[in-house]
């Protein structure tokens, strides 16, 4: 079972902004709060988003070595509509409109978000396929 994860950003209200509103909207809790980060726990596992002065570049790039993404599990294709609805009020674009909500694939009902700093969401809720 993963602890936690820990993702340093380069704006710390930013983060809050975009991560704390979706972190709640998903179940999570503000768990710790510091002048350089916060934390959100969802059962034992928790996610820290992280200021810290010793940071080397000032946007994440998913496409470098290290973290690409975060995906999360979602109740259904409703409320990951729900949730890409409101993503833009809260410093999230919709990263490719022209294949959503299928860019993960056919049976896959997902929506792949980017915030203003460089960091990628992937809210999923998996359709079975029908039957024939």
């Amino acid at each position: 079972m993963l602890h936690h994860v820990e993702i340093w950003v380069p704006d710390l209200d930013r983060a809050t902004a975009s991560f704390g509103w979706l972190l709640k909207a998903l179940g999570y809790t503000l768990a710790q709060s510091w002048s350089d980060g916060r934390s959100w726990r969802l059962g034992a596992t928790y996610l820290v988003f992280e200021q810290s002065k010793a940071l080397t570049a000032d946007r994440h790039d998913r496409c470098r070595p290290g973290l690409n993404h975060l995906a999360f599990h979602i109740d259904g294709p409703d409320t990951v509509e729900a949730l890409v609805s409101e993503a833009h009020q809260h410093g999230w674009r919709l990263m490719f409109p022209d294949r959503h909500p299928h860019a993960g694939g056919e049976h896959v009902y997902a929506a792949y978000l980017e915030n203003e700093d460089g960091f990628e969401v992937e809210l999923v809720a998996i359709s079975a396929p029908e039957a024939d």
